[in-house]
């Protein structure tokens, strides 16, 4: 269920939050540049990322005032209003200290408020943020005053066409549907010139001069291929913050939440909060599974050597991972001539596996692909469950060149314009019962 919306005010400001887990440790997630709790909800990655947080933390999540759901403000806020609006928060939720995690432009403020409040602030974590947002001779990993003014023209032009994913995302590289998610967010977090204000805040910020003075337990988290806020930034705040523990990654994405890193920061936030990495449960969600195969591949590879088979299977897997970009699947496995890959949505799944079947056939490689959607257990980026067996059970009966589906799959896109021919009912191995399946087509 989603999270319910709430809010504190603050003077005469209302910030909209949201609190998620009973955990025994309070931590006040703070969000950079712009947000939206209701919409970033929407984005499965971000929502696993937080219900994970949640697992063992009461999950306090805010808009800064001025974006997303919190009030929109005649002048963008001082980083001293921006800690009333945290401790208004806190207030409202009964939490008498908590532990702060900033994320990017979020993290002076929250640096500045475990220095200013140390009886608040339980501990401080920092993750892909900075300590000045403007360029100098003993800073040189921000922008300069002229790169911030040209940057700030971009982001008012190109505001709502989800540009911001090429930045904060960089593995969404080649998905269309991540660049409409991002969109999207911008357009409903703010306007293009409320985004332009808040971005050029940060030019005038730097909390250099504090990080001396933060006396609470501080972890900084970082990826060396960090384009929006650069890995020296980060190694700058765990030098100077008296006994901070630093970890570095090798990533480009600037989320925590994205790619392939996103369990290591759980990892390392909660062990820095608890003491312990707890064993992990599974976590349980719904996923369509889609599994694909060359056809009659053993008598193609000996008839047409293994140096060829090796170029065609090269060719395969290529044009798979291509498609999987553009309608956002996600690759999970792959063995010999077949492939394993996951969606967060049925529809996109069946016209993804068309789209497969069809270029490959252009190709002169005849497949066969298998979808159903169900509940399935993730941990450490596998998939596993009963779901996904059923899936691969799927894809053993259908015919070369064809989609099939179960019957799960087609009653979830009812009304997505998709066609479905009825294939009968079908046994499938290891599987009880008779499963109802149908041909799939765009």
């Amino acid at each position: 269920m989603e999270p319910v919306t709430r809010y504190a005010r603050s003077d005469d400001v209302t910030i909209a939050y949201q609190v998620i887990g009973d955990g025994p440790l309070d931590l006040v997630v703070v969000p950079g540049w712009v947000s939206h709790l209701e919409e970033a909800w929407r984005d499965p990655m971000y929502r696993q990322f937080m219900l994970r947080l949640a697992a063992f933390t009461r999950l306090i999540r805010i808009d800064r005032r001025g974006t997303g759901l919190s009030d929109r403000v005649p002048r963008q806020a001082t980083l001293e209003q921006r800690m009333d609006d945290v401790r208004a928060v806190m207030d409202a939720v009964g939490s008498e200290k908590a532990a702060l995690l900033g994320v990017s432009e979020g993290g002076p403020m929250c640096t500045l408020f475990a220095a200013t409040y140390p009886e608040r602030a339980e501990a401080l974590i920092l993750a892909s943020t900075m300590a000045s947002g403007v360029h100098s001779e003993d800073y040189p990993w921000a922008l300069t005053l002229e790169q911030h003014e040209a940057f700030l023209n971009h982001v008012e032009e190109a505001w709502g066409t989800g540009f911001s994913a090429a930045i904060f995302a960089p593995s969404t590289k080649g998905s269309e549907q991540a660049v409409s998610d991002w969109a999207r967010l911008e357009r409903n977090a703010v306007s293009p010139r409320g985004a332009r204000e808040l971005f050029a805040m940060l030019a005038r910020t730097d909390v250099r001069h504090v990080l001396p003075t933060v006396s609470v337990p501080t972890l900084v988290l970082h990826c060396d291929g960090d384009r929006a806020t650069r890995v020296g930034g980060g190694r700058y705040l765990a030098e100077h913050v008296p006994g901070a523990r630093y970890v570095e990654f090798q990533s480009d994405d600037h989320v925590l939440w994205q790619g392939r890193n996103s369990d290591a920061f759980l990892g390392e936030i909660e062990e820095f909060l608890t003491g312990s990495r707890g064993a992990s449960e599974p976590d349980r969600v719904l996923k369509t599974v889609m599994f694909s195969d060359v056809v009659d591949s053993t008598k193609r590879a000996v008839e047409i050597g293994d140096r060829a088979w090796g170029q065609l299977l090269g060719q395969f897997h290529d044009t798979v991972r291509a498609t999987l970009a553009t309608w956002r699947g996600e690759e999970i496995d792959t063995a010999g001539d077949g492939f394993f890959a996951a969606f967060d949505g049925p529809a996109r799944a069946v016209r993804c596996a068309c789209a497969v079947r069809d270029a490959l056939a252009h190709q002169g490689i005849p497949v066969r692909v298998g979808l159903h959607t169900g509940e399935c257990e993730i941990m450490g980026g596998k998939i596993a469950g009963v779901a996904v067996h059923t899936g691969a059970r799927v894809a053993t009966e259908a015919e070369p060149e064809e989609v099939l589906v179960s019957s799960t799959v087609k009653d979830l896109v009812a009304g997505s314009g998709l066609v479905f021919e009825d294939r009968g009912r079908h046994m499938l191995k290891g599987l009880p019962g008779e499963w109802q399946l149908f041909s799939a087509a765009t």
